[in-house]
């Protein structure tokens, strides 16, 4: 089992910028990558960004594509989301996922493709 901790959500003016921390605990060893999605209200969970947690090769969504930076820090078995240049669009519950087997690129971008996930954190932009 993988345990995942997200924080640095919060309300921010567009424009401004917020850093999310994803901690993982409990069997990290063989993660193969890790990823962010974010859920507006409705039932589908949109793919951000993801990292692959041994080559550092990332993904991003067109939507985030030059205004978010996501990284990881293996030592502490964290990942981190920069998300500058907000806009009241970003609004969403952010989730962090990790993924156990190794997988395409492409594939990363599939919420069913991961195995664990956090339990969210809220990032309100206000215009």
């Amino acid at each position: 089992q993988v345990q995942l901790v997200e924080s640095g959500g919060g309300l921010v003016q567009a424009g401004g910028s917020l850093r999310l921390s994803c901690a993982a605990s409990g069997r990290t060893f063989s993660t193969a990558a890790m990823g962010w999605f974010r859920q507006a209200p409705g039932p589908e969970r949109e793919f951000v960004a993801a990292i692959s947690w041994w080559s550092g090769d990332s993904l991003y969504a067109d939507s985030v594509k030059g205004r978010f930076t996501i990284s990881r820090d293996n030592a502490k078995n964290t990942v981190y989301l920069q998300m500058n240049s907000l806009k009241p669009e970003d609004t969403a519950v952010y989730y962090c996922a990790v993924l156990k087997s190794a997988i395409s690129i492409g594939r990363m971008t599939r919420a069913a493709e991961y195995d664990y996930w956090g339990q969210g954190t809220q990032v309100t932009v206000s215009s």
